[in-house]
């Protein structure tokens, strides 16, 4: 079977006379050649354990874990980096180096204890630099580097090692959000251009749910899920995750919302994307949006960011993003006496 298979896998540490703490078990799961598969779960939940046993970093307490359908934590460690590469979240002191010095180590596999690069060493080495467009970093000191370009440097020093199985523990830890947008678009293109499983934990959950082919999700009982996006959201696993008390996971927009601690509603009419605006400022103070049904209050824009804003005691103006957010505390039903003012049809 083709790509990286869990196989009743349990994770964790030997602690000595007391025995072992398996941190997870019984995980069946599997990543697929040209995916990009994203480990989610909350924190504590043994994301990072799970990688570093897979990674062959730490010994399993129990199963297996097979590439292709040899167990890839038999081989000798020198065997196993000629398959599986790993970026963790730890920083990188390089020293000195340059950072096409820092991807060059990335042959070590290959070249042994020597070091010496051969021509096509070099040749793999620019080729990694190239795939995750590096090119104008390459001769510049790794130390004088941004986070996101150090990340993309280490991720060539993985690709230089030419892997089967690409691992990455929180890559995006220390990166902007454009940084982080970047290298997810990156490693999941890397995946489908030179067919490796990739496999990424991260705590960017709305990234994921985005860009990823497939999510292993650990629950906070140690359950272990596995699907599409998709299907992980439409059977509940997602929000069984990651709800809160006033924060909601919403399927149909793919991101969490502050959930109202009452049915204090606002319908706005108004196009895309100042319906969106509109609703999240108004969200944001604990209303609930709806359409074509009694509501607390009725906001539409009148263009130049001027809004009018009717409810049962009349229709007021307020001019500009700010005050009409400062609208929305002011008058939120739960200190207030707005009540419901009139039906969609009765504007119309």
């Amino acid at each position: 079977m083709n790509g990286l298979l869990l196989d009743d896998l349990a994770v964790g540490y030997r602690a000595g006379r007391r025995g072992e703490r398996a941190v997870l078990k019984g995980l069946v799961a599997r990543a697929r050649r040209g995916d990009l598969t994203a480990l989610i779960g909350p924190n504590g939940a043994g994301k990072s354990t799970l990688l570093r046993t897979v990674a062959g970093l730490q010994p399993p307490l129990a199963g297996a874990v097979a590439l292709d359908g040899a167990d890839l934590l038999a081989l000798a460690p020198a065997e196993r980096a000629l398959r599986l590469a790993v970026v963790l979240t730890e920083r990188v002191d390089a020293g000195l180096l340059t950072a096409r010095e820092l991807v060059s180590l990335g042959r070590h596999p290959h070249t042994g204890a020597t070091g010496v690069l051969h021509a096509r060493d070099v040749a793999v080495v620019e080729g990694a630099i190239e795939s995750v467009g590096a090119e104008h970093l390459a001769a510049r000191r790794v130390g004088e580097l941004s986070d996101g370009e150090r990340q993309r440097v280490l991720v060539a020093r993985a690709l230089a090692q030419e892997p089967s199985v690409l691992l990455l523990d929180e890559p995006s830890a220390f990166l902007d959000v454009s940084a982080r947008v970047g290298l997810l678009g990156l490693l999941r293109r890397l995946a489908r251009e030179q067919g490796m499983c990739v496999v990424v934990s991260t705590h960017d959950l709305e990234l994921a749910l985005r860009l990823a082919d497939h999510l292993w999700l650990v629950d906070r009982g140690g359950v272990l899920h596995t699907g599409t996006p998709e299907s992980l959201v439409a059977d509940g696993a997602v929000a069984a995750v990651f709800d809160t008390t006033g924060l909601a996971f919403n399927a149909v927009t793919g991101t969490f919302a502050l959930e109202a601690d009452r049915s204090s509603t606002v319908e706005v009419l108004a196009t895309e994307p100042a319906a969106a605006l509109i609703t999240r400022a108004f969200a944001r103070e604990g209303w609930r949006r709806v359409r074509g049904e009694p509501s607390d209050v009725v906001v539409e824009p009148a263009g130049d960011a001027t809004f009018h804003l009717s409810t049962s005691g009349g229709t007021e103006t307020v001019t500009g993003w700010s005050d009409l957010t400062a609208w929305a505390r002011a008058h939120h039903p739960v200190d207030n006496d707005v009540v419901v003012v009139r039906e969609r049809s009765q504007q119309q």
